[in-house]
């Protein structure tokens, strides 16, 4: 089995000049694959002054820094890659936006259709969930299983994310079943001990659900 490794969402709201060091805190405390920047509500200035501000706290330490919806602002000002949803953009214009060799992930919901598409249309990595209930969108639902993974990783090389309401006390189903990646929001920026602490849960409960 190949190692499951974390995908930091950041909060929906957020300050760039007090994140910077809650982000960086978190990257400091453990292995982290990627970090998403997804604030849906910011305008394009504030979008700009985020990237400006965290990108490169990521990209110091080798992390991905991806952005939400915006393949356009993620070419123009060096990030890693961009991720979209089947509401935002279709993927092959946002790989023709991102050119051949930025990261392009795609949320592909429970649906292996979208997921085989997304995979012809040019994605890096297809995204699968919400896999349990979530705070973070309160309207998602619960639209996918574990032995979806599980299809995924036995006949695609194609690295799948799971999303949603995922936590350390219950991510283990997901690893075992052939996750990539566990994309998380709340279990880190809200750890009652703070994000450095929720990275290190995270990648406890990572580690222990690939020795059962």
């Amino acid at each position: 089995m190949d190692p499951c490794r974390l995908y930091l969402v950041t909060p929906p709201r957020l300050d760039p000049t007090v994140f910077r060091d809650q982000l960086a805190a978190a990257l400091d405390a453990g292995d982290v694959g990627a970090v998403q920047l997804r604030l849906k509500d910011a305008d394009e200035d504030a979008l700009r002054r985020a990237i400006e501000v965290l990108r490169p706290v990521a990209q110091s330490r080798d992390v991905a820094f991806l952005l939400n919806d915006r393949p356009d602002l993620a070419r123009a000002l060096g990030c890693d890659g961009a991720h979209v949803g089947q509401e935002d953009m279709p993927a092959r214009e946002a790989r023709r936006i991102l050119g051949p060799d930025l990261t392009l992930g795609v949320s592909c919901h429970g649906s292996r259709e979208l997921a085989m598409n997304a995979g012809e249309d040019g994605a890096d990595y297809v995204a699968f969930g919400a896999f349990f209930p979530t705070g973070t969108k309160a309207d998602a639902p619960v639209e996918a299983e574990p032995e979806l993974l599980g299809w995924w990783s036995e006949i695609m090389e194609l690295p799948a994310v799971a999303i949603g309401g995922i936590t350390a006390m219950n991510c283990a189903p997901l690893v075992q079943a052939g996750a990539d990646f566990l994309a998380v929001v709340s279990a880190v920026w809200n750890h009652p001990q703070g994000p450095a602490e929720g990275v290190r849960a995270m990648n406890a409960a990572i580690a222990a659900a690939r020795q059962t």
